[in-house]
């Protein structure tokens, strides 16, 4: 048997976001129907579009990305940590921003500006995932080389991307401490500033723990860290967006004018 616990009548800022990357004022669409309006008469006013529901859109239209916006740093735990960045099914985003382009890797480009300030377009990226990412993780990581930059990775990924044919210079575990001559952990060279961009997906006991100290640093050094294998594809993506060239801003109406001229 199905029981309703609670009915929730409301609308999300999920809304205002479809609204705006559709073109269509969903929110004063529902507002006026609970007032009395027909669809038909709003698509007679032109509030509504006057054929679909705005949710089919041509296939050069604009790509909208929604990103969180998640300020880890500035929350501690109870003992004064950084707080873990993996995501669970607690409410964490302050707000979200919209990137807005004619393709996918520019829009994907312009919400980490808008969120976190930007993705790198070189230096040292270092990587560290789990056993059942370690295949997906070649062929962003190969080309993250190929754009120039330098590839860090712990000894077990280090392994895998070597056996692909990518050149990557393998660093130690937090948990394993400095090496005998002073070598420094990944964590060290985080927390020095040696780190442009991070890839993390732990797993186990162990890994989570060291992951957990990489995630703290990379919050601490206020650098951009990724977490799937799926955001590291589009993170890449989106560097190579970047080093193709200035973005061009342009307003929601401006983007509304041309699709509506073509």
């Amino acid at each position: 048997m199905l029981y309703v616990l609670e009915a929730n009548p409301r609308a999300s800022r999920t809304v205002p976001f479809v609204s705006k990357a559709t073109g269509t004022p969903l929110a004063k669409a529902a507002a006026l129907v609970m007032t009395g309006s027909s669809i038909a008469d709003l698509r007679a006013s032109g509030v509504l579009k006057a054929t679909g529901d705005g949710g089919v859109l041509d296939l050069d239209a604009p790509i909208a990305v929604k990103e969180a916006v998640l300020p880890f740093k500035r929350f501690r735990t109870d003992e004064g940590s950084v707080v873990d960045t993996l995501l669970g099914p607690e409410m964490r985003s302050t707000g979200e921003v919209m990137g807005y382009d004619v393709d996918f890797p520019r829009a994907f480009a312009k919400s980490q500006a808008a969120a976190f300030g930007g993705l790198p377009t070189s230096g040292a990226a270092f990587v560290s995932v789990a056993d059942r990412d370690k295949r997906q993780i070649v062929f962003p990581i190969k080309r993250l080389k190929e754009l120039g930059f330098t590839v860090l990775a712990t000894e077990g990924t280090a392994s895998v991307l070597r056996r692909n044919g990518i050149d990557v210079t393998t660093v130690r575990k937090h948990s394993t401490g400095r090496g005998p001559d002073g070598e420094p952990t990944i964590v060290d060279l985080i927390t020095e500033g040696k780190v442009d961009l991070v890839m993390n997906s732990p797993s186990g006991q162990g890994a989570r723990a060291d992951g957990y100290e990489i995630r703290a640093a990379t919050t601490a050094a206020d650098k951009p860290i990724v977490t799937t294998v799926q955001q590291l594809a589009a993170a890449v993506q989106g560097i190579e967006a970047v080093l193709e060239g200035p973005f061009e801003v342009s307003s929601l109406q401006e983007h509304d004018a041309r699709a509506a001229a073509r």
